[in-house]
C-alpha cells in the first residue's frame, strides 16, 4: 500500500485593484510538511493579464511572482533558509497587495506531484 501524505495548497492570485476584490489565478503553491516538500508553478499569460487589467505593468507583476519561485527554491536569505512549511506559511500569509494567495486548503494523496499537476490544471491553467 502506498503511503498517504497530508498536504496543503493555495492558489496564487493577481489582484490588480485590491479594493474591487477581483482576481485572476496565476499560480499554485503546495506543501507537505512531513516530507519537507514544497512546489510552486506559475502561469502568467501576458495577453490575459492585459485583457484583465490594462496598463497593469506586467514586468512588476512578473518580478513579484518570481519571488515565489525563488523562495520555494530556498534562495539565500532569511525567508529562503526557512523549512519548507515555514516558507509556505510566509508565502500564504494574508496581505493586501496585487499578488495574494487563497486561504490554504488541505488534502491527502499518495502522489504529491500528480496531485499538484491536477490542481494546477483545474484551478490555474486556461480551460482547453
Amino acid at each position: 500500500m502506498r503511503e498517504r501524505h497530508l498536504y496543503e495548497y493555495a492558489v496564487i492570485r493577481f489582484v490588480p485593484r485590491v479594493e474591487r476584490e477581483e482576481f485572476m489565478n496565476v499560480g499554485l503553491i503546495m506543501m507537505c510538511k512531513r516530507r519537507r516538500w514544497i512546489r510552486v508553478a506559475l502561469h502568467c499569460d501576458p495577453a490575459r493579464i492585459e485583457a484583465f487589467a490594462p496598463c497593469s505593468g506586467g514586468e512588476g507583476l512578473r518580478a513579484q511572482l518570481d519571488s515565489f519561485t525563488r523562495i520555494v527554491a530556498g534562495c539565500p536569505g532569511p525567508i529562503g533558509s526557512l523549512e519548507a512549511h515555514e516558507r509556505f506559511r510566509w508565502l500564504t500569509a494574508v496581505r493586501s497587495a496585487c499578488v495574494q494567495t487563497s486561504r490554504p486548503h488541505p488534502g491527502v494523496t499518495d502522489d504529491l506531484d500528480a496531485t499538484f499537476d491536477r490542481l494546477m490544471a483545474e484551478l490555474v491553467l486556461p480551460a482547453e
